[in-house]
């Protein structure tokens, strides 16, 4: 592709006889640049792509974008090669990255999900679902990438621009009918998801998290706002109306609003009948269906997931009987088989304040009389402060018993994590709280209580430890499979 072909979206004037230049390929980090790329410098949270502007130059590049106070303070003359000035260099890149590969998300049928809780279980099961309907769908979530039979792992909620728009474009040319998204604020906030044709968005709930990167609760809200600001009129937007902030939401949507609710009668409404270890019995828009999933969250979910698909206009009974069948995502309140027999094993995502009551509230209400619960959860490292003491507090009130332990640390240090963890502890609760800082010992001391029912909260499908900037291969699974085992065989 020529380079006046490539920037017309950003610059429609641009001369063609002096962007005629070849262009094979686009990087935003310059260690990525081959010969004949365009390097499009971008202001990220850590680093700034200008500052790497020689570097992709010697590296091969071609032609540069950068944003327009660089160019003007002297950079356009300081430039080997032609530089294509623009406002927002993260915007450019999406703009360019879609023009690249021929505006994919207009050729499928591409629906966002976002919220702080629930958007990989909404995701996966319209993935599902809609593969048990006949057509061909995609994913692209926290736990995997899927493009038809293909299954990619993902390394982010949101991957960059340019990953997304080569995603759907081989999804295009896997000739994929529907797509399943989820939208993360950091990637509305970062541009990651400018420009792409979104049919529908779905909002599921609003709680604290990631105010170490928004800066507070109100720049949070206003991040997942903007990704409906952004729908088209000829989207659809469907909200959680039993959630405040739903209604803020949709407030400037040019999309076409509708709401589910557990508690008013909206356009998807649900009543829940029965929640056992068994799954859901519900009554949606007057059909009452029982669904595997267990969990008053998750009547959420697939109220969201129903809504979505009779908005894509499926029939709403197909819809309701494929549903009833599915079981949700990977890591979210998986069950991990007992060889004794005698403990209910779960692992599970939460991650949050708000996440971790949803799980244990549920787990509680399931419990026989007598039976206890066991929750071993850690707080990641680098993220959301605020949240940590809160996560202790919350599951020193709803188990029997606390295990603090190391999560994601990162940089950090696990003991200053823990510190923060427990000081959220009320000192009534606090003989119920244990500190074991290594996880896998975390896990095994669990077991060894002999409480009846476990849960392993917060890392979920993850199958690392990010400590110190190195990943070491940890899966909550294994860990809690093998501890099992062992506890069998001492038994």
């Amino acid at each position: 592709m020529k380079l006046h072909e490539l920037i017309a979206p950003l610059t429609p004037s641009a001369s063609p006889e002096t962007t005629d230049i070849p262009v094979e390929g686009i990087a935003f980090d310059s260690r990525r640049v081959r010969p004949g790329y365009l390097f499009v410098a971008v202001r990220g949270t850590q680093v700034d792509g200008h500052d790497y502007i020689d570097a992709a130059v010697d590296a091969g590049a071609v032609a540069i974008v950068a944003e327009q106070s660089w160019y003007d303070q002297g950079g356009k003359a300081a430039a080997a090669v032609p530089v294509v000035p623009v406002t927002d260099s993260a915007v450019a890149l999406a703009q360019l990255a879609d023009t690249w590969y021929g505006s994919p998300s207009r050729q499928l049928t591409l629906v966002g999900v976002t919220g702080t809780n629930g958007k990989t279980t909404v995701t996966t099961l319209l993935h599902d679902l809609f593969c048990d309907l006949g057509y061909r769908a995609g994913l692209l979530s926290t736990v995997e990438v899927r493009i038809g039979r293909e299954v990619r792992p993902a390394t982010h909620t949101t991957p960059d621009a340019l990953a997304i728009q080569a995603t759907l474009a081989d999804m295009r040319d896997a000739r994929i009918d529907y797509v399943f998204m989820e939208v993360s604020s950091h990637a509305v906030h970062q541009q990651r998801t400018y420009g792409l044709h979104f049919a529908g968005g779905v909002f599921t709930n609003l709680s604290h998290d990631h105010l170490d990167y928004h800066g507070s609760f109100a720049e949070y809200i206003r991040a997942k706002k903007l990704f409906f600001d952004r729908l088209p009129k000829s989207a659809f937007a469907l909200v959680n109306a039993d959630d405040k902030r739903g209604a803020v939401m949709v407030q400037n949507t040019a999309a076409k609003t509708y709401r589910y609710s557990l508690r008013t009668m909206v356009d998807f409404h649900a009543r829940l009948i029965g929640n056992t270890p068994e799954g859901l019995q519900m009554e949606i828009n007057g059909t009452e269906v029982f669904f595997k999933l267990i969990g008053r969250y998750n009547a959420y979910n697939l109220l969201a997931a129903y809504g979505t698909a009779v908005l894509l206009d499926q029939d709403v009974q197909e819809v309701l009987v494929a549903l009833s069948a599915l079981r949700g995502a990977e890591g979210r309140l998986e069950h991990v088989p007992d060889p004794g027999g005698r403990v209910t094993a779960l692992v599970d995502y939460a991650h949050t304040p708000d996440a971790l009551r949803n799980v244990l509230e549920t787990l509680r209400a399931l419990l026989p009389d007598g039976h206890r619960l066991t929750c071993v959860v850690g707080a990641g490292g680098n993220r959301d402060r605020a949240k940590r003491p809160e996560m202790a507090r919350v599951t020193a009130e709803l188990a029997d018993q606390t295990i603090l332990t190391t999560d994601n640390p990162r940089t950090e240090s696990p003991e200053a994590i823990l510190d923060e963890m427990e000081g959220g502890v009320p000192a009534a609760l606090a003989h119920r709280v244990l500190r074991i800082t290594d996880r896998r010992q975390a896990i095994r001391t669990a077991v060894r209580m002999g409480h009846e029912v476990i849960l392993v909260a917060g890392k979920g499908h993850e199958a690392y430890q990010e400590i110190q900037g190195e990943r070491h291969p940890f899966d909550d699974r294994i860990e809690l499979a093998n501890a099992l085992k062992e506890s069998a065989r001492v038994n």
